[in-house]
Order: structure tokens, then sequence, then C-alpha cells
């Protein structure tokens, strides 16, 4: 196979082989822990602007599923592991990780040192880097100066025309989902739990929302920096009060902020199947998938009538926030996601569809 490297903004070259798409592409470097469900993180767009390195050295044994991916295409910039699997075994299969990554147009790397690669993060920071066939020719202003920027345009088209979901039982209540990037199991959920659903784009406007009278709203996750979508934020604040609000991911930060409180970005932020959140509230803790590189300062949500009802078993910082007054709530982790546990419907998807019955 062809060489290819992988420079980092600290001028470290890691040689290895190219596959996938042969062609030369920068982002910020972020390590995921997760075992398995790889097409699920492949698809994820909150891994827009990013190149992702997986922990678990053999990713593709099962190949790849189309069905798996929800009909979503691949946001990551490029991919790198320690080795792909060149004859995947699974009755699904429809091909290799190599070929489809080739036929999406997405850049990867392998057979370089990962353990390496994630320890440098895990002390440095997320990093950005570049994947060339030259080392020599990179700019490495550029490469330093490079941000993810406007994510959520980049990953849900603006204006998109609302999507309907009805029930499958007996409507019990309506409920919008602002998607910011990423929405399908949780309108699967919702779903299950007889909520009909309207899938309505980041763009759409408060008063577009309210005059469909929903009985709650979903804030979806999705990528990038909570604070640069300032549009997003001042709609939210329009729409707090107004009915029952749960909160994911990026919708959790954006909460946040509406709210008052702070965000920051954490040192190498949490990716995985594998996430420990704990729980005061429900007296446990309860393995999670998650995808940011975001967090809420847990003091600035105090100050703002909030309380913090999660916090991440590993660092202790914020998962969740109940705002009591406020009819909303929001969490850090995704608890429909695919390749994840699906042990906190109860306390998740449960409640809000509580608080839209008129209990807290």
């Amino acid at each position: 196979m062809k060489k290819g490297y992988i420079v980092l903004e600290n001028g470290q070259v890691f040689e290895g082989e190219r596959f996938g798409a042969k062609k030369d592409v920068i982002g910020e470097l972020v390590f995921t822990t997760g075992v398995e469900g790889y097409i699920e993180t492949l698809t994820d767009p909150c891994y827009y602007g990013q190149i992702i390195l997986q922990t678990f050295p053999l990713i593709g044994n099962y190949g790849w599923i189309d069905a798996d991916t929800d009909g979503r295409e691949i946001k990551a910039f490029a991919y790198i592991v320690r080795e792909w699997c060149e004859a995947p075994s699974n009755f699904r299969s429809e091909g290799d990780i190599n070929a489809e990554l080739s036929k999406r147009g997405v850049a990867g790397i392998c057979g370089v040192d990962t353990r390496e690669l994630t320890r440098i993060i895990r002390e440095n920071g997320v990093l950005n880097a570049c994947i060339t066939d030259d080392p020599k020719s990179v700019d490495m202003d550029a490469l330093r100066a490079y941000k993810v920027k406007s994510a959520v345009a980049n990953v849900v088209v603006a204006g998109e025309k609302v999507k309907k979901y009805p029930s499958c039982s007996e409507e019990k209540y309506k409920v919008t989902v602002i998607n910011y990037g990423n929405t399908f199991n949780i309108v699967s959920k919702l779903n299950e739990m007889g909520c009909s659903v309207s899938v309505v784009p980041f763009d759409t406007t408060a008063e577009s929302i309210l005059d469909e009278a929903p009985d709650g709203i979903v804030l979806s996750d999705g990528p990038g920096n909570p604070t640069e979508n300032r549009k997003c934020i001042a709609e939210i604040k329009k729409l707090i009060g107004t009915a029952p609000i749960f909160a994911v991911g990026l919708g959790h930060q954006m909460l946040a902020i509406a709210m008052g409180a702070k965000t920051y970005k954490l040192k190498v932020g949490h990716r995985g199947g594998n996430q420990p959140v704990k729980s005061a509230e429900y007296k446990g803790v309860y393995i999670t998938a998650q995808n940011h590189g975001y967090a809420v300062k847990s003091e600035s949500v105090e100050k703002v009538g909030g309380r913090v009802i999660f916090t991440n078993g590993n660092d202790g910082t914020c998962a969740g926030v109940l705002y009591g007054e406020k009819r909303a709530f929001s969490i850090q982790f995704n608890p429909a996601a695919c390749s994840g546990p699906e042990n906190s419907d109860e306390f998740t998807f449960g409640r809000f569809v509580n608080m839209m019955g008129g209990k807290n």
C-alpha cells in the first residue's frame, strides 16, 4: 500500500499506509474509545471537521452495512486506525471499510501506533493534524490556525422542509425536534413512546415552532463549538418556558448558554460508547455513548437556577442539568445511540414525556 503521513501541529510526524481516499486533509485530531459501532461513529455528524482516531486496534471486522448508517453521510474529514480488516465476516456485510471510505471520498491512514497518538492527545490536548503524502509540503502555519467552523450549517440544510414522523401507537403528544445535526434515534424513541414528531432545521424561528403549538420541544445533538451558534441560542431563549424542553449534546450546551450559564472546551473531549455517568438523583452509574469536545460549567448552572443531576464519572464534568422552574432538562450523553447502551430511557425520554403530562 502507498505510504502516507500524519503531521501534528506540534511538528511530530507519523508514517503509515494510505487507505480510503488518497487525498490530503487537515482536521482536528480526536480519539474515540468505542470498541464497536465504527459505522455509527463514521456517520455521526458530530465529527464534522475532525479526524477520527480509533483506540481499538482492529476496525472493520464486520464490514460495511448501509442500513446501519441511517442514510447519513460521513462528515468526519479522515480516519486513523491501527489495522483495518481486509476480509470482514458478517452475513450482512456489503463490502469492506476501505472500499466504502474510497467511495465516499474520506481519507484514511493505517499501520500507525494509535496508542502513542492517543497518549500525545491525552497529554497535550486535542491537536490539529494533516494527512499527506509529503510531510515537507505541509504549511504548518495553516495547520496550527485550523478551526472547526460553521459546523451545524455544514451538516444540516438551512431552510430544509419540515419532516413529520407519526407515532408508532396512539398519539399522546406532539413534539418538535430542532435539528442541529443528529436526530434519527431521538425521533424513533419518541415515536415508540406515543409522540408524533416534527423535525425542523436549526434556522427555524421560535415563532414558527410555537405556531404549531407543540407539547414539547427537543434540542438535538450536533457538532462544533456551541458559542458560535448565536442565532440558534437567541431562538432557544424565546422558547424557554413555553413548553417542556429536552436537550441533548450540543442542544444541552446551547440551552445552558441561553439560560445564562457558561461552556468551555475540554482538553480531550469525551468520545465513545463507554463513558460513565453518575447520578445522585437516580443513585447509580450508567455507561453512556458520548461525542463532544465542549462542556457546561457546573458552577455557572447553579447561578442561573439550574441543578446538575448527572456528572461524568471520569472527570466530574457536568453531564446533565435540570431547570425545574422552566420545565427543562438536558443531558450531555446520547440516550438513544445505536452503538451504545439503552439503559437510560426511563430518566431521559420518560422524564420528558412525564413533563409533557404535567409532572416534573
